[in-house]
């Protein structure tokens, strides 16, 4: 009967992703499917966390997190959970022995977005998206070299510079939303009612440093996975590309979006490169 209940949280963690992110879901589905999975479940959990601290405004957030938090704790010391979604990530986290040390850097992070609001220097802005982005590329680094240390720690930094870069896109995507909405400021020093192009041109230098060391891990990446990420790295810096035509007052004011005609067309460029030996 567990298996049945596996099947189950399997597809809840898979439905979450699909739902969520159309963009990430698409990039999963071009994984083999010996990993697509497991890559769902590290999604779905994330997802659901994030989803407390954002959306859910109007509610104890605080301690919905700890609810939450505490069953996860829970399920990892006694193996199960009655929470579909966290008995998938638990099932994943056993089965390529992820570090709980990344677990709980991704929870502080999540903490971090209830109680903090400004962010005063480098140091506090990259603790933070350690725990939010870089951990979660690691874990799904762990899924993609199916628990190989050596080449683990290859691939380690350039997969922390990925997470960095996606997070740092979706700050400057998000800049108004997250101040208005949920009056969150990332970017240290920088004040998003007054957001310059000579405050924007800084950020952009720093992910574009950041996307370059990470296409050498991308490619370097085993070939079951090689292509999903590659098409999220693809999206994102389309995305950002986006991002560096578009006036910082018109940022400010407007989310900035990549179409779904173009998101299909980067998806036939990236399959196209792919099976031409070029990624």
């Amino acid at each position: 009967m567990k298996q049945l209940y596996d099947e189950i949280s399997n597809q809840t963690a898979s439905i979450i992703t699909k739902k969520y992110s159309t963009s990430f879901s698409m990039a999963v589905r071009l994984l083999d499917r010996s990993i697509r999975q497991d890559v769902y479940n590290i999604y779905g959990f994330v997802r659901v966390a994030d989803e407390i601290v954002d959306s859910f405004d109007g509610y104890p957030q605080e301690d919905v997190l700890n609810r939450f938090e505490e069953e996860l704790w829970t399920s990892l010391k006694i193996g199960i959970s009655a929470n579909p979604v966290i008995h998938a990530f638990l099932n994943t986290i056993r089965k390529y022995d992820i570090s709980i040390a990344l677990v709980k850097a991704f929870m502080k992070s999540m903490r971090a977005d209830i109680s903090k609001k400004i962010y005063k220097n480098k140091e506090e802005i990259d603790e933070y998206i350690y725990g939010s982005a870089d951990v979660v590329g690691l874990m799904c680094l762990k899924i993609f070299v199916k628990g190989d240390q050596s080449r683990y720690r290859q691939l380690e930094a350039s997969a922390i510079k990925l997470g960095s870069a996606f997070q740092k896109v979706n700050f400057l995507r998000d800049l108004r939303q997250d101040f208005e909405e949920l009056d969150r400021t990332y970017f240290p020093n920088i004040d998003p009612r007054n957001f310059k192009d000579s405050d924007k041109e800084l950020i952009i230098e720093e992910i574009e440093n950041d996307f370059k060391i990470a296409k050498e891990g991308v490619l370097k990446l085993p070939k079951e996975s090689r292509l999903g990420v590659y098409l999220a790295y693809k999206y994102y810096s389309h995305l950002l590309k986006k991002i560096v035509h578009t006036p910082a007052k018109v940022l400010k004011e407007n989310r900035i979006r990549v179409s779904t005609p173009k998101k299909i067309s980067i998806l036939l460029q990236s399959y196209l490169r792919h099976k031409l030996n070029l990624v």
